[in-house]
């Protein structure tokens, strides 16, 4: 890795060569299964790399008017485009950048239908289904709990889907296993498998964590293939995000202080868990440090705490070969995926800046955040 002084602090450093790897691994599933696999831009936006992603993936989804716009903009194609809830404000311009449309509710297409049929070119709508079936543990990231708000379950519709629907979309998993989509694919089938037959495309969502050292790739291509097979008309598309970005690059600090609390040391660094590296707290994750150990006794032994006034600004506890010391670089691991599209300025604090490892061993310096880029979001 470059130099940890050559590096400003705090930092985001994406690895390209560990991208070019995932997205190799990832191309090879596309192509094996006869699947669309195409880029979630819900977890991995940082648009200078799309020219890395271009080569070998040509797709993306988005969630809203602005990811829409990247996704054209910058990877140069039309987006797959599912939110939550249009507004008659949003929605021409969800059409404008898109070559699909998820709607959340039948509601939701009824009332922008006649948007699409003044339209200059095709757009392929769908509706998003609750399979009602979910192996997610943690309820904020279950898109399937009780009372979700997310697609429509069984209930809701008739025995035949609306005109002009072409497509169906579901989303269930989580930084998942295909053994987790076996389990939905069997529920999506139990309760929608009649409109299976009436559609073209099938998106099977985000989740699919097919870069994790220890996924059965060999497993996921079989069963996609299999439902192939069942449903040969259908074009199935796969929307990972995290997997494109899995273990490709770190998040590195500078303690700042330390503080001692009843017998409790915390190394205060110069990032913050609640805004640059929020899943560590909503997760929650616990993310690994390099060279650190998990608490052990005898050893010199540290919470880790943010620089924000928030007092759940913090994670703990590790233990350290060698005492912490102010100026010490701490580098958090696996930190690009859902954390730069992620953070706040949060007390006004500054966004890491982002870096690029290129496969040459160059650091290129992408984005730096000043006083000016905080002041302009209260415009």
């Amino acid at each position: 890795m470059p130099d940890p002084d050559s590096i400003p602090s705090p930092c985001y450093v994406v690895e390209e060569q560990r991208l070019r790897d995932n997205i190799a691994r990832i191309e090879d599933v596309k192509k094996r299964a006869g699947v669309e696999v195409i880029l979630a831009l819900k977890a991995f936006a940082m648009w200078k790399t799309f020219p890395v992603i271009r080569e070998r993936i040509s797709g993306a989804t988005a969630s809203s008017v602005h990811e829409a716009r990247l996704v054209f903009e910058e990877m140069g194609t039309l987006a797959h485009t599912y939110t939550p809830a249009c507004t008659e404000a949003t929605f021409p311009l969800l059409m404008k950048y898109s070559s699909h449309i998820t709607f959340n509710s039948l509601s939701q297409y009824e009332r922008f239908r006649p948007m699409l049929q003044t339209a200059d070119r095709h757009i392929s709508c769908g509706l998003r289904i609750n399979p009602e079936h979910s192996t997610v543990k943690t309820a904020l990231y279950n898109p399937c709990a009780p009372g979700s708000r997310l697609g429509m379950v069984r209930e809701s519709l008739g025995n035949t889907l609306p005109e002009g629907i072409e497509g169906l979309h579901f989303h269930t998993l989580c930084e998942s296993t295909s053994f987790d989509l076996e389990q939905t694919l069997r529920a999506v089938e139990a309760r929608f498998g009649v409109f299976l037959p009436q559609i073209r495309w099938l998106n099977m969502g985000g989740g699919h964590l097919m870069t994790r050292k220890g996924y059965d790739t060999a497993h996921l291509i079989g069963l996609l293939r299999s439902f192939k097979a069942r449903y040969p008309r259908l074009q199935v598309i796969l929307e990972p995000g995290s997997a494109f970005t899995w273990q490709t690059g770190f998040l590195l600090t500078t303690v700042a202080d330390i503080v001692e609390n009843k017998g409790i040391q915390t190394a205060i660094i110069d990032a913050s868990f609640s805004c640059h590296m929020p899943d560590c707290l909503e997760m929650p994750y616990r993310p690994v440090i390099r060279g650190a150990l998990e608490a052990t006794p005898g050893k010199p032994t540290y919470r880790i705490g943010g620089c924000s006034c928030l007092s759940g600004d913090c994670m703990g506890d590790w233990s350290f070969e060698q005492p912490l010391k102010v100026g010490d670089k701490l580098i958090f691991e696996d930190m690009i995926h859902y954390t730069v599209v992620k953070t706040t300025m949060f007390n006004g604090i500054p966004h890491p800046s982002i870096a690029l490892w290129t496969t040459d061993g160059k650091l290129e310096l992408l984005r730096t955040f000043r006083y000016e880029d905080y002041r302009q979001r209260m415009d």
